[in-house]
This record gives C-alpha cells, structure tokens and sequence, in this order.
C-alpha cells in the first residue's frame, strides 16, 4: 500500500462555528470555507492526489433554515461557476455526487456547465451535495443478484478508489454519513 494519498476526501464541517467565535453571521462562514476551494485545487496539482471528494451539503442538511438553504444553494452554484476556470486550465474533471433531485434548477445548470466544461479533466473533484452515504449503499444494494461482486456493487455504488487520506476541518471526530464504503480503511 502506497503511503501517498491518491484519494483524499474532505468533510468541510465547522464553518459557522468559526463565524460565531468571531462574532460574524453565519452566512459569512459558509462564504469563508467556500472560498479555501480556491485555494485548495491549485495546491492540489502538485501532489500525488487524483481524486478530491468534498463533503458540500449533507442530505441532513435539509433541516436549516430555507434563508440558509437559499443563501448554500446560491454559494455552491457561485462556486462552480467561479471554479470552472481553474479546474479546466488544471485539467480537473469535476462530477457531482449524491441526490439532485431536491437541488434547485439554477444549480443544476451550473452542474451541468461545469461537468461538461470538465468533461476531459485528468483528476477528480468529487463534490457530495444533499448526499447520503447510507442511502447511496441502499441503492447500489437495490436489485442486486445475490452472487453480485463487490467490482459490481461498488460500480452501482459510483464510488471512485478507496479513500487513503480523509480530513474532517471543525472539531467533530465522525463521518456524518459520508463515503462510509469507501472510508473504511482511510
């Protein structure tokens, strides 16, 4: 086994915590931790990183305020509208994981912009929005023969290689329901 990361995923978690300790509205929080993606892609490049998995919105977080969930919604669609330069010059094919059935239309077609734009990208940015570890399991699981293989449950799965390396920023020490089948030996 490799001791270089290939595979590194992030559950962005604590943004609103680190507002609050410097008395600012949430919202700015939100705005900060989007912000460090800017940062975070082009130092990426120069590592041995293929694939980047973010945690950008839980299907628990649903249960926010809709002033908060408009507000992510707006910022995650601004987001990739302003990253979409950066990951075609650096060749990163971006793809979105997890149910986009609840997102709104706007940031579907700034989904579908930047998948497309990435199209020929050589590493991976992996962003999980309204995503569910649990419920993605349930549904790769969903209709499999019973001598289905593990290549074919984690091919319905969609999951992209094992996870070497996963970094939860805040204070939390769990995994929130995310990427729990490819975590398992992070």
């Amino acid at each position: 086994m490799s001791t270089k990361p290939h595979h590194l995923a992030i559950i962005m978690d604590g943004n609103r915590r680190w507002a609050r300790a410097r008395r600012l509205p949430d919202l700015a929080g939100h705005r900060a931790g989007a912000r460090a993606l800017e940062l975070l892609l082009p130092a990426v490049a120069g590592t041995p990183i293929q694939t980047l998995t973010l945690f950008g919105f839980s299907a628990a977080n649903w249960q926010r305020s809709r002033f908060e969930l408009d507000h992510l919604m707006d910022l995650v669609e601004q987001q990739l509208e302003r990253c979409t330069a950066t990951c075609v010059r650096e060749r990163i094919l971006v793809e979105v994981i997890g149910r986009k059935d609840r997102l709104p239309t706007s940031l579907l077609h700034a989904i579908d912009r930047i998948e497309r734009a990435t199209g020929n990208g050589r590493r991976r940015l992996r962003l999980a929005l309204d995503y569910s570890s649990r419920d993605a399991i349930l549904d790769a699981a969903r209709n499999l023969p019973p001598d289905a293989s593990q290549a074919l449950f984690e091919a319905r799965l969609g999951s992209a290689a094992e996870v070497d390396l996963l970094i939860r920023t805040g204070r939390e020490q769990r995994l929130s329901d995310f990427l729990l089948w490819e975590s398992a030996f992070a």
